[in-house]
């Protein structure tokens, strides 16, 4: 009896000791593992970013450059203010832009990064001065159906008072003699 249970405990160790590799590979190559990274630290400011979250990604042409780290409040002006970590060796120019875009109808958000031409290099600590927020899909979905009631309500005939009057047929010869 004591043989079965600690042979066990020793199978239930082993599947815990490789339930944690994995947990730890996953972490580490996800892009969202914690703690501080190597990168450049940019901040942005936008007017709304529905459902962006932190960890989620920052890109250039589609391609994985970085990380939202943080995400705050303005308490003077009311805007949404993140935090990327952006790949140090990139060289993003000082009109760089930053747009948060879905990855589909169903798909998360992330912040596409537009790079610009100036000649100046965007510093660690630098912000992202040309933005665009988040486009609320439910909210254009919702705008788009409101437009065409409206539509179809103006263009439906009036069946109430305007009806059309039947045509007039022509009189026939003693009809208003009888």
């Amino acid at each position: 009896m004591a043989q079965r249970s600690i042979a066990e405990m020793a199978t239930g160790a082993v599947v815990l000791g490789i339930a944690g590799v994995f947990l730890g590979y996953a972490m580490l190559h996800s892009g969202r593992a914690g703690g501080a990274t190597d990168g450049l630290a940019l901040t942005a400011r936008f007017d709304k970013i529905d459902g962006l979250n932190n960890g989620a990604d920052v890109r250039i042409a589609g391609v994985k450059v970085g990380s939202v780290i943080s995400q705050r409040i303005d308490p003077t002006s009311f805007a949404a203010e993140i935090t990327l970590n952006v790949d140090r060796t990139l060289k993003l120019p000082t009109d760089t832009s930053a747009e948060i875009t879905s990855e589909g109808l169903l798909g998360g958000k992330y912040v596409s990064l537009v790079p610009g031409g100036a000649d100046r290099i965007l510093a660690n600590g630098a912000r992202i001065t040309e933005t665009q927020g988040s486009v609320s899909l439910e909210s254009l979905l919702g705008r788009f159906i409101f437009s065409v009631t409206q539509m179809n309500s103006s263009q439906a005939p009036n069946t109430v008072g305007n009806a059309p009057a039947p045509p007039a047929t022509p009189a026939q010869p003693g009809a208003a003699a009888r």
